[in-house]
């Protein structure tokens, strides 16, 4: 345990010493969040509109923290952990180890180059394009692509096709387990990118969720996993410091879907389905509100369930202010966190 306290700690070190002169580097290259509100249109609500123009003052804020954490994590983990075996670390796992390193880094660093593409269309593509990112059909497709091959990589490589479900016991999906882990890596890349819309919503939350699953890791003795997810958990804080209300940096969509397709392949790896859902909780009901707005959106012509979706929007238009949201959805992600990990041990 002492071993990975000191790993949070280095990470949060190592990140802490790079974040400000990132950040300068960001405003030098100009990539820094742009003025959405040229591409509305008349057709959108007033209620969007509103969000817009209470979220004007962030134009001009830096984009690409999530850039900064992956390369951090990535670089020292493929420092530290070489080591830690050399100096005679115990490392276990119930995978192959260069199998299960395989998929989790396929994973973080294929959602991430998306992302980080999508953030530079957003940023330098506009005046060409008319629009702000890629188009969401080719972006859901794309995802679908890596997270099929992520799917294929737990199914084939690690032999993984179960799922435990609590107070029923183990299920064997078998082939359609490739599907099935697809969709749940596609769900939570952009569960967790639509949570990403105010300032230390998404990586408060994704915090607690890591430090849940970093103890469920530890009670599996899975070292490859507990090291990983403690270098993560070091650079996220250091992050969060710096994206907490008012924030200097945004992640971006680079680290957006990066962390929740990751997420997703942390939950797959434990087999612990269930409680990912739990765990993340948070994002499950920010992205299923927006799914919800969409559907009777399409099937009403026109009309809205919500007057605005995602859940954080629609409590700013009832009053709630931005650090009284993310707060509240901090003290509800650490009480998912905890239902969810005693649900894992069942």
């Amino acid at each position: 345990m002492a071993l990975f306290l000191g790993l949070v700690i280095f990470s949060f070190i190592i990140t802490a010493v790079a974040v400000v002169p990132f950040i300068d580097f960001l405003y030098r290259l100009r990539f820094i969040r742009q003025d959405e509100s040229v591409a509305l249109d008349p057709g959108d609500s007033v209620a969007y509109k509103l969000i817009h123009k209470q979220h004007s003052h962030k134009i001009g804020t830096p984009i690409g923290g999530g850039v900064l954490i992956i390369g951090v994590v990535a670089i020292l983990f493929a420092l530290v952990f070489p080591l830690m075996s050399r100096l005679g670390v115990y490392i276990s796992s119930s995978f192959s180890i260069k199998q299960e390193l395989n998929v989790i880094f396929f994973t973080f660093g294929s959602f991430g180059l998306l992302g980080l593409y999508d953030d530079i269309l957003k940023i330098f593509g506009f005046k060409k394009t008319g629009f702000f990112g890629l188009r969401v059909r080719h972006k859901l497709v794309i995802q679908l692509l890596i997270a099929l091959a992520a799917a294929a990589l737990l199914y084939f490589n690690l032999k993984i096709d179960i799922i435990n479900i609590p107070f029923w016991g183990i299920l064997r999906l078998g082939w359609l387990y490739i599907p099935f882990a697809a969709l749940v890596i596609v769900f939570f890349a952009n569960a967790f990118d639509f949570t990403d819309g105010l300032d230390g919503l998404s990586c408060g939350v994704l915090l607690i969720c890591l430090l849940a699953f970093w103890a469920l890791t530890l009670f599996s003795l899975d070292t490859p996993l507990s090291t990983f997810i403690a270098l993560w958990i070091g650079s996220l804080i250091a992050f969060l410091y710096f994206n907490v209300h008012p924030a200097r940096l945004w992640l971006g969509n680079a680290g957006g879907l990066a962390f929740g397709a990751t997420l997703a392949i942390v939950g797959l790896l434990l087999g612990k389905i269930v409680a990912l859902v739990v765990i993340g909780g948070i994002f499950v009901v920010e992205l299923m509100s927006s799914f919800l707005q969409i559907v009777y959106f399409k099937s009403t012509k026109g009309k809205r369930l919500f007057p605005i979706a995602p859940l954080h929007h629609w409590l700013q238009l009832l009053g709630w202010s931005e650090s009284k949201i993310v707060m509240r959805a901090w003290l509800a992600a650490i009480m998912l966190a905890l239902f969810g990990i005693w649900l894992a041990q069942l």
